[in-house]
């Protein structure tokens, strides 16, 4: 077997999506064997700023040119037997090449406002690769009802396979880095790309409210890049502290130290986030809506989405040492179904299948 996999996420985003394409590819090679190899297959160019209109620039080559003329001819030349598309799925196989591809949310379906135009033209040209494709992954049994329901999806090529998570405490001994920067005693984490749909808006009023009634929450440490895509929300309250972009060693860091991960998520094809943070010792308070549930199960505090509802249970974190302890010892049991070894395993598993067939 000698399968390509499209890495083109790594050179466009720092999002779960490239995430999880480096621990699959991580998994695969644990997997290798004589018979089997994996390649790295993209157009390595680095497109990770917003400047515009340099990022056009890149994605038009990128998809339009690379994707569309040139990827196809070099497969066959790389005398490739399976293309995995497991981000974008920009590409179309020759006919000889079986084609797997991994779908992970719908967002763009169903939330058509939070992306551009262009995103939303080029996601509908994706969504009709996707139906061609041998073998379709979700990456959540909640992706997997999605596609069925709006694109039309057969249940018959769908395999549900979970991503896995990078911080299991036997996987991380020694790899946490102290930041630089100063931390405040105590804090609640926030971690995830910076777009309305991620909902900093909730906890931004559960902050006020908390001053307005002169209750004190510890501050608020936000890591994710992008503070211009919610920048339009209003200026942010003085106790958080924006850190941007960080390394994963001081992201363990963080989710080790943090009273809670706070995620007012709208919506989540997975939500790794949530995985990360259990696997990591740190409990979860999120509200029960799309995969979160799935992921969650019964080790997270679910509040409904409301500032409210996230302020109590906030509130009794800070206080309930107790109950903290409990939903850090059932993270840890909860992240144990997340593991990139697994999924390299089953999505294997997958590759051989549309071989034979």
């Amino acid at each position: 077997m000698r399968a390509a996999l499209d890495t083109s996420a790594l050179y466009t985003t720092r999002a779960g999506i490239a995430r999880h394409i480096r621990g699959l590819f991580a998994g695969l090679r644990l997997l290798t064997r004589k018979d089997q190899e994996f390649i790295e297959f993209a157009w390595k160019v680095t497109n990770l700023e917003y400047h515009q209109p340099q990022r056009a620039f890149k994605t038009i080559y990128r998809e339009l040119i690379w994707a569309k003329l040139l990827a196809p001819g070099k497969l066959r030349k790389l005398k490739i037997d399976l293309l995995h598309s497991p981000g974008a799925v920009l590409i179309s196989p020759p006919r000889t090449i079986r084609h797997v591809a991994t779908l992970h949310d719908l967002a763009v379906l169903r939330y058509p406002e939070r992306f551009r135009p262009w995103h939303r033209w080029s996601s509908k040209r994706q969504f009709l690769r996707v139906l061609a494709a041998d073998r379709v992954i979700c990456i959540s049994r909640f992706t997997a009802e999605e596609a069925m329901r709006l694109i039309g999806l057969p249940a018959a090529r769908i395999e549900v396979i979970y991503n896995g998570c990078d911080f299991h405490r036997e996987e991380t001994t020694g790899k946490e880095q102290k930041p630089s920067f100063d931390l405040p005693g105590e804090f609640f984490l926030f971690v995830g790309m910076l777009d309305p749909g991620k909902n900093l808006s909730l906890l931004r009023d559960v902050y006020h409210s908390a001053a307005e009634r002169n209750v004190r929450l510890p501050p608020l440490l936000i890591v994710g890049a992008r503070w211009v895509g919610v920048a339009n929300e209003g200026a942010p309250p003085e106790d958080w502290c924006y850190l941007g972009h960080q390394p994963d060693e001081i992201l363990l860091y963080l989710y080790r130290r943090a009273l809670a991960l706070v995620f007012p998520s709208k919506y989540e094809g997975f939500g790794l986030p949530v995985a990360e943070a259990m696997a990591a010792g740190c409990p979860v308070v999120c509200s029960p809506v799309s995969s979160l549930p799935e992921v969650g199960g019964e080790a997270v505090c679910f509040s409904e989405m409301d500032p409210e509802a996230y302020l109590t249970s906030m509130q009794r974190l800070c206080r309930d040492s107790t109950w903290r302890s409990d939903l850090i010892q059932r993270g840890f049991e909860q992240s144990r179904k997340f593991s990139w070894k697994t999924c390299a395993a089953a999505t294997l598993s997958v590759y051989r299948e549309v071989l034979k067939t």
